[in-house]
């Protein structure tokens, strides 16, 4: 398997990272959570919003169709999971800015959003870097902005603990399946 140096791919192989979208709709509550996610932050016309850790852009182009006036943007390392989500965009004709960047060197100027989205990202990130991205999330909201965060938290039962050990191999996951993570 090659790994860029800076990131780990979606699945942990490229050639996975087709499969992606299809995997997670059958294996994963995934609309379901990033629905209730879009719902807490609340946004309003005229909000800039960031989706750090975008991967395919679901959580990106659900934003934006939710809240169609609102400045949405999506940040990626791998790109081409952000060659996916872009095709996603065109195929729904919306309007979405999608870079390539680090959740832990964060693109952009001081106080650039009302709010900053984490879904299903920090899993990937070491403590250190887990630190750093929020550093950099709090840096680039605007005062007052808002901070989403959905991951991984502890097993509950066997089923979800066998599940979280092929997770640990699959998307080389750091130690979040090990800390209980709630929404924020």
């Amino acid at each position: 398997m090659k790994k860029h140096p800076h990131y780990i791919p979606a699945f942990h192989f490229h050639w996975l990272t087709r499969w992606y979208d299809p995997i997670m709709r059958r294996l994963f509550p995934e609309s379901r959570i990033k629905t209730a996610l879009i719902a807490q932050a609340r946004i309003q016309p005229g909000q800039d919003v960031l989706d750090v850790g975008c991967g395919t852009g679901t959580l990106t182009l659900m934003i934006k169709q939710i809240q169609p006036d609102a400045g949405v943007n999506g940040l990626d390392m791998d790109p081409q999971i952000l060659d996916i989500a872009r095709r996603k965009a065109e195929q729904t004709g919306v309007t979405i800015v999608l870079q390539q960047g680090t959740a832990t060197c964060l693109p952009y100027p001081d106080e650039s959003f009302d709010h900053v989205f984490a879904s299903l990202m920090l899993h990937h990130l070491t403590q250190q870097d887990k630190q750093q991205a929020l550093r950099e999330a709090f840096r680039v909201l605007k005062p007052g902005g808002e901070l989403h965060i959905a991951d991984f938290g502890k097993p509950q039962d066997l089923a979800m603990w066998l599940i979280s050990l092929v997770m640990r191999w699959a998307e080389e996951v750091h130690d979040t399946f090990w800390v209980y993570c709630r929404f924020l």
